[in-house]
């Protein structure tokens, strides 16, 4: 299968098969969030494999920031409708989340049998020291591309302190309009504005909304616990702004305090292990569908965590594959081109202050800041692959 790209920056067509090994490698080296993924994403697919620059994933990541969904999940099928277009972009979503989705789903069976596991979170405490080696990375090389004048360091700065002492979902997206506009009212550039050419394909737009409204109708009256929970996971995915960290405290507050599908120890249990995989965190939806099926039995078990990890992505996709085509078009109009400085600029700021939060919340500790410290010192010279060095640290973390 030959892959297209009308903008593609690469002057070379990869081949299907070594484009979707690549999101794997994404995939298992995917720890941290949306800004740590993001940074695996600037190592593998563009200073390693080309397949696009720099500009262009901070584009995608701000594009992705603004809707509501799994930003990360977001960028990396965007990436791969890029490149192959919609029918690349389904396979890059499998590759990308359904490793950890059939994890997640597994774990739920076994969750009567994970009480070893009592340790288990210490095991997994270098994981964050490593995400922050990643972000720093990521935050050094981004900056290096969008920080280009007074008003790129200035948005850039406004980014980071406002979202530092701010961390609600809603500012995010809010941030990076700022950001576009402020760059586009400042412009001293002339005809910033033209027709082009838009065909949104509207299938995806209406699909999404079919399915809220009869999740929104199917609140009114009493279902079947497998329509239930696609309901709930199809509206996590709608509603919320950013990654799995952003979601998770809505799951809890529905899941165990409202319906009680879970007890606080399963959810809790449930979390702690998606944090020690790979992947997206959205992953965590299937083993919270499959504990909230199983007292129906396991045929409903697996049905209801395979069907709460599809749900939970879902109107996040058809958001992206709706949206990505006209954002491919609007592109070319020079008032858009111009308010990417902002925003890209802005993007940059939420990334790096983003390695100070988790930095933060990883503890200051020597060992700490010697795993960030390798992490970035591997990265950097590229003598490691993001997944053997999320391997390291795991090892290093069950010996110590």
């Amino acid at each position: 299968m030959k892959l297209y790209s009308s903008q593609h920056s690469s002057s070379f067509q990869p081949n299907i098969t070594s484009f979707l090994k690549d999101v794997l490698v994404c995939s298992l080296g995917a720890y941290g969030g949306p800004e740590a993924h993001m940074s695996v994403f600037l190592d593998q697919m563009v200073t390693k494999k080309q397949y696009l620059n720099e500009e262009e994933l901070i584009e995608l990541i701000a594009l992705c920031s603004i809707l509501p969904g799994p930003t990360s999940t977001q960028a990396i099928v965007s990436i791969g409708y890029k490149i192959g277009g919609p029918k690349l972009a389904f396979m890059t979503l499998l590759v990308w989340a359904l490793p950890v989705l059939l994890m997640m789903t597994l774990l739920s069976f076994l969750y009567p049998h994970l009480s070893f596991i009592g340790g288990g979170a210490n095991n997994f405490r270098f994981i964050g020291p490593m995400a922050v080696g990643f972000i720093i990375v990521a935050a050094y090389r981004i900056s290096k591309k969008v920080l280009k004048g007074p008003l790129t360091y200035s948005l850039f700065i406004m980014a980071a302190t406002i979202t530092y002492f701010i961390r609600s979902p809603w500012i995010f997206p809010l941030v990076l309009i700022i950001g576009g506009l402020i760059s586009t009212v400042f412009s001293k550039e002339k005809n910033l504005w033209h027709k082009t050419a838009i065909k949104p394909p509207w299938i995806y737009l209406i699909v999404f909304s079919l399915f809220a409204l009869l999740g929104l109708f199917s609140r009114l009256v009493e279902v079947p616990i497998l329509l239930d929970l696609f309901e709930s996971f199809y509206r996590y995915g709608y509603l919320v702004f950013g990654g799995g960290q952003v979601v998770v405290p809505v799951m809890y507050s529905e899941l165990v305090e409202v319906s009680k599908h879970l007890t606080h120890e399963e959810f809790l249990t449930g979390y702690g292990l998606v944090q020690g995989l790979p992947g997206p965190m959205f992953s965590f939806s299937a083993f919270a569908g499959g504990m909230a099926a199983a007292p129906y039995g396991y045929f409903y078990q697996l049905l209801g965590a395979l069907l709460s990890g599809i749900s939970i992505f879902l109107p996040g996709i058809l958001l992206i594959f709706f949206v990505y085509p006209v954002w491919e078009n609007l592109k070319k109009i020079r008032g858009i081109q111009v308010s990417l400085t902002g925003i890209n600029a802005v993007a940059g700021g939420l990334i790096s202050i983003a390695a100070i939060i988790l930095f933060r919340q990883s503890g200051l500790s020597i060992e700490n800041m010697i795993i960030s410290t390798l992490t970035i010192v591997l990265l950097a010279t590229k003598k490691i692959p993001a997944p053997l060095l999320v391997l390291s640290v795991l090892v290093v973390g069950f010996i110590l």
